[in-house]
């Protein structure tokens, strides 16, 4: 079996109790060694065949997964954060399709996630905004038309963005275009969960000199939205008023 593993965002412990089993009694650790923790390899068995696929092709991982799978192996393929948010596994998923080879995808905790509870805020607020969306700027990855920041900004929604920190000052210019004000906050946060993490909270106006003074230029996440900053409504949930299912509002 060949498992597709979410590392999570950088905490060895952000890992699931699953994910940190099939690490264990893996064979084969084909690891995305550019952004996954190294740390996580000491869970691993001795003789364990290591592979980081920062220099690696799809064609050499998916080799080195037809030979294991051939040797009745137990393979693991670690992605960092959740591997189904750009994490590149479809192409290699169908593959191992059309090869008959047996697969699970193991989900992990997102770095979108962690930076979240990082700043300690909730993406969705009662009578602020009851959606996120991650997305990220186009780069050497195009993004189609109708998802570029601009129109998507322009639901004024939690957003989180990827990939992009070191386009900050075309993030900030068309987030301002959409949200349709320069004091909207953001939160930048680099290498969430990490030892080395770093939060700068600012808005729209001041984010990008000071994530430029702090040398952030790659491992970010980008939070935009009111839910960093600004009022909002208690929740129904908890409301000694409202009634539900497992209890009676008082009247």
């Amino acid at each position: 079996m060949i498992s597709f593993v979410g590392a999570g965002p950088g905490d060895v412990e952000l890992i699931t109790l699953k994910g940190r089993r099939l690490l264990e009694e893996a064979d084969i650790v084909i690891y995305a060694g550019s952004l996954v923790s190294k740390e996580h390899l000491d869970f691993c068995k001795e003789d364990v065949e290591g592979y980081n696929s920062a220099g690696m092709t799809l064609e050499e991982v998916i080799e080195v997964m037809e030979e294991g799978y051939a040797q009745d192996k137990k393979i693991v393929r670690l992605h960092t954060g959740d591997p189904t948010i750009y994490g590149a596994i479809r192409e290699q998923m169908d593959i191992l399709e059309e090869k008959e080879i047996d697969f699970e995808v193991v989900p992990g905790v997102s770095s979108f996630t962690a930076a979240g509870a990082a700043i300690k805020r909730e993406f969705t607020l009662p009578d602020v905004t009851q959606t996120i969306i991650l997305t990220r700027i186009k780069g050497r990855t195009p993004v189609p038309e109708k998802e570029n920041l601009v129109k998507l900004a322009k639901h004024k929604a939690s957003m989180a963005i990827f990939l992009s920190v070191q386009d900050i000052d075309t993030v900030v210019e068309e987030l301002i275009e959409g949200y349709g004000s320069e004091d909207t906050p953001v939160a930048v946060v680099y290498k969430a969960s990490w030892e080395d993490e770093k939060i700068i909270i600012g808005t729209l106006k001041d984010i990008a000199e000071r994530v430029k003074s702090e040398g952030i230029n790659k491992t970010a996440q980008i939070l935009v939205g009111n839910f960093i900053q600004g009022a909002y409504e208690r929740s129904k949930l908890y409301d000694p008023t409202f009634t539900h299912e497992y209890r009676d509002g008082i009247k």
